[in-house]
């Protein structure tokens, strides 16, 4: 993984960091074509969880690697894209974009 390079914080009005939020994409290792796609303010941290079979939605299919990521700087716009890729319109884009 350290050849990912997350995208520092933005600063909010109030002069406070305001952390980054981000949709990643994964791919199994063991049967490459299960996919997933998430959300977390931290992508290393969320993806070593995730081949440390920490979920129950993805430890069937450990190891996964990281194949995308996008970083919002709005919660709500991250929620919002997270939810779109995970219907079918949104699941045709991510396979001609990302897959």
């Amino acid at each position: 993984m350290s050849d990912i390079a997350l995208a520092k914080s933005d600063v909010n009005i109030s002069g406070r960091e305001k952390p980054m939020k981000y949709v990643y994409l994964l791919r199994s290792k063991k049967n490459p074509r299960k996919t997933y796609t998430g959300i977390s303010t931290d992508v290393q941290r969320r993806l070593q969880e995730h081949n440390y079979r920490q979920s129950p939605h993805t430890a069937k299919h450990a190891p996964w690697e990281l194949v995308a990521y996008i970083a919002f700087t709005s919660a709500s716009s991250a929620d919002r894209f997270e939810e779109y890729l995970k219907t079918g319109s949104g699941r045709a884009f991510a396979k001609r974009h990302f897959w």
